[in-house]
C-alpha cells in the first residue's frame, strides 16, 4: 500500500525515529500507526527517543580536513557523560559525521539532518548510536571552511577543544599553520585583526577605560592618551595577529607569518 508523507511525519513525531525507519515500519504494518509503533519498539529504535530529553553536557570536538587542505570541518557532538564521550562507538560516529559533512556542502546542523551517514539517514544513525551507547546524543554545532588558501587545524588531546584556521595562501612550512591553530586554542582571541573588533564593543571598552582612568584620579587632559594606550593592549590580547606567539613571546603572530601570507579566519569550539 501507499504510505503518505503525513503518516511518516506523524510516526516520527510520536517516536523520534528517523524518517526512513518510520516509513519502513509503516510498510511492515500496512499503514497501521499502532502496529508501526510496536514494530519500532521491537526493533529498539523507539527507545532511543525516550532519551532525547536528557541533558547533554559532555562530548567531543571532531575535525576533518581534505587532503589538499582546501576544506575543513569542525563539529561538536554532545552526550550525557564523559564516559560515553570516550566510548569508541561515540567517537567513530562523530568521525563519520565529520567525514560526511566534509564530503558534502553541509554548513549547518539542519543540513546534516538530510545527509546519509554510514549508509543510513542521519536520524537513523543517531538513533542507533543512542541505543548502542545508552545515552542521548546531540549534534550541537558545525562549521566549515572552504578555502582558496589553506586550512589548518588543532585538536586538543582530550578532544574537548578544537580549532580551524584559514590562511590566504598555501604555506610551505605547514608547522606555522599548525602553530597558529594552537595559538587560537591557547589564547582564545576574539577576532583576527584590530579592524574586525565591533565598533560598539570598542566604544564600550573605551568608556570603561575612561571611567577607570578618572576613578584613578588621572587628569582629564591625559585620559585620552591613557585610553589609546590601553586599547593598544586590548588589541594585543584579543586580536590574533597582534598576540604574542605562545612559543616565542618576543614575536607576534603577524611576525611568524611568511611574506605574502595572512590569516583569513578561524573557528574555535570548546567544551571546557
Amino acid at each position: 500500500m501507499s504510505i503518505t508523507a503525513a503518516s511518516v511525519k506523524e510516526l516520527r513525531e510520536k517516536t523520534g525515529v528517523g524518517m526512513m525507519a518510520c516509513k519502513k515500519a509503516l510498510v511492515e504494518a500496512n499503514g497501521d500507526m499502532d502496529s508501526a509503533i510496536k514494530y519500532l519498539r521491537e526493533k529498539g529504535l523507539a527507545a532511543a527517543s525516550k532519551k532525547s530529553a536528557r541533558t547533554t553536557a559532555e562530548g567531543q570536538i571532531f575535525i576533518e580536513l581534505s587532503a589538499d587542505r582546501k576544506k575543513g570541518v569542525i563539529l561538536e557532538l554532545n552526550c550525557e557523560t564523559d564516559f560515553v564521550a570516550t566510548n569508541d562507538s561515540f567517537k567513530l560516529f562523530g568521525a563519520q559525521i565529520a567525514q560526511t559533512v566534509l564530503e558534502s556542502n553541509a554548513a549547518t546542523t539542519d543540513d546534516v539532518d538530510v545527509l546519509t551517514v554510514n549508509g543510513k539517514s542521519f536520524q537513523e544513525s543517531i538513533s542507533e548510536t543512542i541505543l548502542k551507547v545508552g545515552e542521548n546524543i546531540n549534534l550541537t554545532k558545525i562549521a566549515r571552511i572552504d578555502s582558496e588558501g589553506e586550512v589548518f587545524s588543532y585538536l586538543h588531546s582530550n578532544g574537548k577543544l578544537g580549532v580551524l584556521v584559514e590562511t590566504t595562501v598555501s604555506l610551505d612550512d605547514k608547522e606555522i599553520g599548525k602553530d597558529i591553530a594552537m595559538q587560537v586554542a591557547a589564547a582564545n582571541p576574539s577576532c583576527v585583526r584590530p579592524e574586525e573588533v565591533a565598533s560598539d564593543e570598542l566604544e564600550k571598552e573605551k568608556d570603561i577605560i575612561r571611567a577607570q582612568a578618572l576613578n584613578e584620579g588621572k587628569p582629564a587632559q591625559v585620559v585620552e592618551k591613557i585610553v589609546m594606550g590601553r586599547i593598544s593592549k586590548y588589541y594585543k590580547e584579543n586580536c590574533l595577529i597582534e598576540q604574542e606567539f605562545v612559543k616565542d613571546s618576543d614575536k607576534k603572530i603577524k611576525q611568524i607569518l611568511p611574506k605574502g601570507a595572512d590569516v583569513t579566519q578561524f573557528v574555535r569550539f570548546s567544551l571546557t
